[in-house]
């Protein structure tokens, strides 16, 4: 069972989460609610996640499908809602920035399998509520 310690290291909110493998990540609430911009807000990091989840499953199909990716990026925007707490994602939208020599309709079709079938994050997304749309750039490697 994956063990995740989390210690506070920094004023009152600043914490930093360690992994069972050595692996550290700097959290912390906002100037507005009292942090010091120590790490990254725990919201944000669900989105994080949910890109590195995903990147991982289309990499992997593509790879599979012998489609050469020279270079990989995603830009993740995320509305909660308004008013509330806990306010959660309710419309998350992701561009898949991909380079290389690839086929436009295998990249869709890698994408449409991760968010809709492989990627954990975005199960546990679409379960609390969170709409999740997406599109795919292919930019040639020139």
């Amino acid at each position: 069972m994956p063990q995740i310690d989390l210690v506070r290291v920094s004023g009152d909110y600043g914490f930093e989460a360690s992994d069972e493998y050595g692996h550290n990540v700097k959290m912390d609430s906002s100037p507005e609610s009292g942090g010091e911009n120590y790490g990254v807000r725990p919201m944000q990091m669900l989105l994080m996640g949910l890109g590195g989840c995903s990147a991982i499953d289309v990499i992997s199909i593509l790879k599979k499908q012998r489609q050469e990716v020279l270079d990989y990026r995603m830009k993740i925007n995320g509305d909660r809602e308004p008013g509330v707490e806990p306010s959660l994602w309710k419309n998350i939208t992701i561009e898949f920035h991909l380079k290389g020599d690839i086929d436009e309709d295998k990249a869709k079709r890698a994408v449409e399998l991760s968010v809709n079938k492989y990627c954990s994050v975005a199960a546990t997304l679409e379960r609390s509520g969170s709409e999740i749309s997406w599109k795919v750039f292919i930019h040639p490697a020139n």
